[in-house]
């Protein structure tokens, strides 16, 4: 009777439990192994795409048994993604937490028993962890194809993979171009972690995966027909040029405002490679014309840039002001006015004195603050576009001055709250001077009067 020794050693002498996989982590350790796959995997060599790791399967001495390799997982599986559960633009913006096993070859001549499923079960324990290691994520879920002519899938569903059916028969031949080869696989799956189908579905993912998104360039996500609508209220902003060629001035608008939309930089060379990624309906929505043979390019860097120089900023105002009281009425009148001024994220430019209503966050208007000058002018230009008749005012400590205050009172008919800081000392004493100081912390609801007939004051 065979002992469990025994059929631990194997025929070949190699004893399973000794069996170790190792991360391939030098250029020549990863030629060996491509070397093996060409030599001895039916589908020869590996073309990874994206990230990817090369796994060695070794014995207890050191020997050479097999490979492992993973790669970035195919672009769309419909039996996955049903598996899953998740929404087109999750798969989009998730799709580096699964990860394809391309390949996996064991020697035919250091082959034994149960050395499939060992090597298997080995590499999966620490292909998350290899993977945060070498691209600073992990991975949640693993999948794989079997070709039915050539194997049974054994050693998948030995080691608790899931089989989702066949596949419709295509095959990767560039990162996201597919041809047809009329030979459908075996879709294995298998979840590296407890729920990981879960976290891969859920909204918003937990802070140790979020890395993965940020990673992925924002895409709108509006239909043609919306962004046909939003064309249509550009369509007003008149044109800075005589010839109109590839790009009207309301196609490279709408890009930016979709660009706006779903989160994207807003920089000349990020919009170029925003556009980029628009789909060809979505181009032609936007009114991008064709060229001959029907396809519409995305504008150049070059292109944005002269639109941002000479397009009528005025005119752009009034067209979102319109669009702003056509999709949310007329902005409440009763309140807060805050002006506030903002510096760009990143680079260099302008900074933006902006004019909303609080707490509806209305947007009323804004003025770009030249680096020569300050605020302090700009938004004594601004009060003049502003319907501030009757309104509450508030600005920080830079605009407290009294020329600001009269000009709001008298040309305006507004209210100011303006701010006093100790970078204006006398009339900050003067106030503390003038004016006894509450005992507390102001309430930010009212209170019920108090017998006596005072307000009470928390």
């Amino acid at each position: 009777m065979a002992t469990r020794a025994s059929i631990a050693q194997g025929s070949l002498g190699i004893d399973l439990r000794q069996v170790r996989v190792e991360l391939v982590e030098n250029q020549k350790d990863k030629a060996r192994c491509r070397g093996l796959l060409a030599q001895h995997h039916y589908l020869g060599d590996v073309r990874a795409v994206g990230e990817q790791l090369f796994y060695a399967i070794k014995d207890g001495p050191g020997h050479w048994l097999g490979v492992v390799v993973f790669c970035a997982a195919s672009r769309r599986l419909r039996a996955r993604d049903q598996w899953i559960g998740w929404t087109e633009e999750q798969r989009r913006r998730r799709l580096a937490l699964v990860v394809n096993n391309c390949r996996f070859l064991l020697l035919p001549d250091q082959t034994v028993p149960n050395l499939g499923s060992r090597s298997l079960r080995l590499v999966l324990g620490r292909l998350s962890a290899d993977w945060q290691g070498r691209y600073g994520h992990p991975v949640l879920v693993v999948e794989s194809f079997v070709d039915p002519e050539q194997f049974c899938g054994t050693v998948y569903t030995a080691s608790g993979w899931v089989e989702l059916g066949r596949t419709d028969g295509f095959g990767r031949v560039h990162r996201d171009f597919y041809v047809e080869h009329a030979k459908p696989k075996r879709l294995f799956v298998r979840e590296l972690c407890r729920q990981a189908r879960r976290s891969l579905q859920a909204e918003r993912l937990k802070p140790a995966l979020v890395a993965v998104e940020q990673k992925v360039a924002p895409r709108p996500t509006q239909r043609a027909v919306e962004i046909r609508s939003l064309v249509e209220q550009l369509k007003d902003i008149p044109d800075y040029r005589r010839r109109i060629g590839l790009y009207p001035l309301w196609s490279l608008v709408a890009i930016c405002v979709l660009a706006h939309l779903c989160g994207a930089a807003r920089g000349q060379k990020d919009l170029v490679k925003f556009a980029k990624g628009l789909s060809q309906g979505q181009r032609r929505a936007l009114g991008i014309r064709c060229m001959p043979g029907g396809r519409c390019p995305a504008p150049s860097q070059p292109t944005f840039c002269r639109m941002m120089k000479r397009i009528n900023a005025q005119a752009l105002e009034q067209v979102f002001l319109q669009y702003q009281h056509q999709v949310r009425g007329a902005p409440p009148a009763q309140e807060l006015v805050v002006l506030d001024g903002k510096e760009p994220r990143s680079g260099g430019g302008h900074s933006v004195l902006t004019a909303v209503s609080v707490p509806s966050q209305y947007y009323l208007g804004s003025a770009m603050v030249d680096q020569k000058t300050n605020e302090i002018p700009v938004a004594r230009e601004l009060f003049h576009r502003l319907d501030l008749d009757g309104r509450k005012v508030s600005l920080d400590a830079l605009h407290t001055q009294a020329q600001t205050a009269r000009q709001l009172i008298l040309d305006h008919g507004a209210d100011y709250l303006l701010t006093v800081k100790d970078n204006q000392p006398t009339l900050r004493q003067n106030i503390e001077q003038m004016l006894e100081a509450p005992p507390a912390d102001f309430s930010p609801l009212p209170t019920e009067r108090p017998p006596g007939g005072t307000a009470g004051v928390q």
